[in-house]
Order: C-alpha cells, then sequence, then structure tokens
C-alpha cells in the first residue's frame, strides 16, 4: 500500500521529539553510480580501440570503472556497410561505438556535439566544434565522473596523425584536466541551486583528475617509446583466460560501418590465424607492448610508473594555472612557422606539458598531387609598416602556387602568412619509395635574414587535406 504525504505526515507525529533529533536529515553525495577511475576522450566511434587492449586489463584484472567521452559522433565517415551517410551515419555510429564499449563492461558513454571535421588542422576541428561551448560540457563531464585519470589522443602533429579532431579531443580533455578543479571555471555547474528545481544551477563540486595519458596513432611509434607505462597487449588476462588484444578485436567488431569487410575477414580465421596476424606487426592492430605517453601528474609518479601509481596520494590544494605570456612584443625580427605548430607552441607550456614528445623536425603527410600550405608567422616591429621578402625552397617537381615575393606589413607585433605549394602527382609505385621531402621559407628585410622554417613532407596516396 502507497502511503499518502498527509498519512505520512500525520504518523510523524506521534513519534517522540527525541526520535526526531536523533535522525539528522541526509545531504545527498554526489552520485556513485558515475564516478569514472578512468575517462577516455576521443574523437570518434571506434577511436577507443586504439587503447581498449589496455582498458580490458583495467576493467577486468583491476577492477577499474571506465567511462568514455566522444568529441563527434563521426558523421563525416565513411559507410562501407550501408547507404547511411551524414547525420543518419553519425546515429548508426553512435550505436556501434556504445555496443563497442558494452562489450568491454563500458556503460557510461557520452557524446560532445562536435562536428566531425575532415582536416588535419586542430584549429579547424576546435572552431568547427564550438571550442568554447563543447570545453564547458567537457569540464561538467569531468566534474560528473570525477576521474583519477584521463586518456587521450596526442595533441601534436606527426607524419600518420592526420586528423585534427583526433587532436582536437586532446585539446578539450587536457583543457578540462586543468579548469574542471576551478571552482571560477564554468562556476553555474559548481553553485549549489538557490531553490528546489532551479534548472540552471548544477550543484556539481570542482574535481581534479590526478594523471593525464595520451597515446598516437602516428605511423613511426618509435618516439613513443619509454614515454610512460607499457603493458602487453599478448598477456592473457587472468579471468577471462583470453589475451588482452582478443578481448579488444571483439569488442571493435561493432564498428561494421568503418570496417566491414575487415571484420567480416576477421570473424572467419582461426585463433592461429589471428594470432598470426598479431604476431606480424605489419598487420597488427596494436604495436605490442601497448605504450602510454605520459602528460602529467598532480602526485609524485614517475612517468613510467604504472597508470595507477600513487593516485591515492593527497593532491595539493587548489592553485591555479599560471598564465603563459604569448610573444607579443619581441626584441628582434623573426619568422616562425604558424597554424598548428605556433598553436602548440604555446599550448605546452601553458599546461606544463614539458616533456610530451614532438616531432624532431616539424612533419607532415599530405595526398600526393594537392596543395601543401606552409603557415608563417612574422614577428616584427609594431610601430611601423615593415617590408619583407620571403623565399621557398622546395624539391624541383614541386610549384610554388602563391605567398612568395615582397611584402609590406601593417604596424603590428605579428603577421599571419601563408605560402602554398603544389605537390606533384605520383604513381603508386613511386610513393611507395618516396622519402620524406623538406620545404624551407626564408625571410629577409633590407638584406638582412630574419630567420627559416623547414616543413618535413611526406607524401602519400590519400589522406584528409590540410586544410
Amino acid at each position: 500500500m502507497r502511503l499518502s504525504k498527509g498519512l505520512f505526515a500525520g504518523l510523524l507525529a506521534f513519534l517522540p521529539l527525541a526520535a526526531i533529533a536523533q535522525s539528522p536529515a541526509r545531504i545527498k553525495s554526489a552520485d556513485e553510480r558515475f564516478k569514472a577511475d578512468i575517462l577516455v576522450v576521443v574523437a570518434h566511434p571506434d577511436d577507443e580501440a586504439a587503447v581498449t587492449p589496455y582498458l580490458a586489463r583495467a576493467i577486468y584484472d583491476e577492477h577499474k570503472r571506465v567511462a568514455v567521452v566522444y568529441g563527434t559522433r563521426g558523421g563525416s565517415g565513411a559507410n562501407e556497410y550501408g547507404r547511411e551517410t551524414g547525420p543518419a551515419l553519425a546515429d548508426v555510429r553512435e550505436q556501434e561505438a556504445r555496443q563497442a564499449c558494452a562489450a568491454l563492461g563500458i556503460t557510461h558513454v557520452w557524446f560532445l556535439d562536435g562536428k566531425d571535421t575532415a582536416s588535419q588542422n586542430v584549429l579547424e576541428s576546435l572552431a568547427n566544434w564550438g571550442h568554447g561551448r563543447n570545453l564547458e560540457e567537457m569540464v561538467r563531464l569531468v566534474r560528473l565522473t570525477r576521474p583519477d585519470v584521463i586518456i587521450t589522443w596526442l595533441p601534436g602533429i606527426f607524419i600518420g596523425e592526420n586528423h585534427g579532431d583526433h587532436q582536437a579531443a586532446g585539446v578539450l580533455a587536457t583543457e578540462a584536466f586543468d579548469l574542471a578543479s576551478d571552482p571560477t571555471a564554468f562556476p553555474s555547474q559548481v553553485a549549489g541551486a538557490s531553490k528546489r528545481l532551479e534548472p540552471f544551477l548544477e550543484n556539481l563540486a570542482p574535481w581534479q583528475p590526478r594523471k593525464i595519458y595520451y597515446f598516437s596513432d602516428a605511423s613511426d611509434q618509435k618516439p613513443f617509446a619509454a614515454t610512460g607505462p607499457s603493458y602487453s597487449i599478448k598477456e592473457i588476462s587472468p579471468s577471462q583466460h583470453k589475451p588482452y588484444w582478443r578481448l579488444a578485436l571483439d569488442a571493435a567488431k561493432s564498428h561494421v560501418t568503418q570496417f566491414p569487410n575487415e571484420i567480416d575477414r576477421l570473424s572467419k580465421m582461426s585463433d592461429a590465424q589471428l594470432q598470426q596476424m598479431i604476431d606480424n606487426p605489419n598487420t597488427s592492430w596494436w604495436t605490442d607492448p601497448l605504450t602510454l605517453i605520459f602528460g602529467k601528474s598532480l602526485v609524485s609518479a614517475k612517468p613510467d610508473d604504472d597508470v595507477f601509481a600513487h593516485i591515492a596520494d593527497p593532491l595539493p590544494g587548489y592553485r591555479p594555472q599560471s598564465a603563459h605570456i604569448l610573444k607579443t612584443v619581441v626584441a628582434a625580427q623573426s619568422l616562425e612557422l604558424g597554424g598548428p605548430w605556433a598553436f602548440y607552441s604555446h599550448f605546452y607550456p601553458a599546461h606544463a606539458l614539458n616533456n610530451l614528445p614532438i616531432a624532431k623536425n616539424p612533419e607532415i603527410a599530405i595526398k600526393a598531387g594537392t596543395t601543401l600550405s606552409v603557415p608563417l608567422i612574422l614577428l616584427h616591429d609594431e610601430s611601423r609598416p615593415f617590408d619583407v621578402e620571403l623565399k621557398i625552397t622546395a624539391p624541383d617537381s614541386w610549384k610554388t602556387l602563391g605567398g612568395a615575393g615582397k611584402f609590406t606589413l601593417p604596424a603590428e607585433s605579428s603577421t599571419a602568412l601563408r605560402i602554398d605549394v603544389e605537390t606533384p602527382a605520383l604513381t603508386a609505385e613511386a610513393l611507395k619509395a618516396a622519402a620524406p621531402q623538406e620545404v624551407t621559407v626564408s625571410a629577409s628585410a633590407n638584406g638582412k635574414s630574419l630567420g627559416e622554417v623547414t616543413l618535413r613532407v611526406k607524401l602519400i596516396s590519400g589522406g584528409l587535406p590540410q586544410n
């Protein structure tokens, strides 16, 4: 029988006052159902598969709670399985992602509303996603899930890491790592409701994750060796009696819109054939061991420590992130690589990412026969217009389309410029043998060198456009 509110209040009237006084009113705590040990932040459905061999270990044998945030729903991807494209494909890919996560026991899955952006430029992805809006949502999800560890895409440019959305996911995750504990960042999220059913103030609490790790799908994984903890994908799970790669592979089979032929082929392979595929570094989906790139830790952990080493150590009190001053005033003129490279030169120190691996020389891979853009920033005297000459040195078969020559720059401290170069179309055979080429831009004023920048360019048969 269900008691009415009036009858329930009447029964309370017969209770002794002492009994009522000895029962303090209960204040609700945070919802423990959504507490995560690890929050994985990626760009598209199927991106999580890059680290699922480690997640399988963490979930099944270390009993960690994992949640996943996708920056987009993948509406700009291909559909090799059905005819749906655009928003309809995004609906399908969202379901595939939820099924893939559920196969590993991950039931807490969120999607930001970023737009799947076919570009290598992280700045275009951030703009198309709505950087501020989705950063606010990312901070909200960190405060809701209260993770100890964040794992995300590496925000950086390497040959083979050819998606600006991947980098955008890493940027947002890093910014949220630093902002979620700041009570002045999106303060309505951490404000208590002013009255019952007040709809705008969220009553979350500031939260500081302890560690952040990254991963990359660069063509050459050697730069990431020994940059963080490593885990064998071939180790047998004590609880599941299967290797971690097999648990991860089984989960990935939900992503049929992207890999239908591959998944069909894998489903027909014997255990021995699958093992042979994994053992072959040219066909395996993962490197062995799988290395997580250490970003930073607010507890006293070494880069190669286990992900959860020292995770329970006390944190220092909240301290605002120290401001990073951009180069707005310079003592001398100089030339720098602009675009994403300039962004990361400020982003890393601003977020205390002091040890992240970066390419020895700035590099990028683009489709042969398309246009290469070399973004530039010239730092100069802001008190007067400035005359400069830009020259480019490129391989003989590459054609400069525009951006080189003499220019008068406005009276400002820095000016963004760009040189466009047409790359040659190459045969598939020629591309296999083609080594990365160097493109160098130099700047001078009144016969005096202002410096030069060099971009290492690998021509490939496909991939996303640079911009």
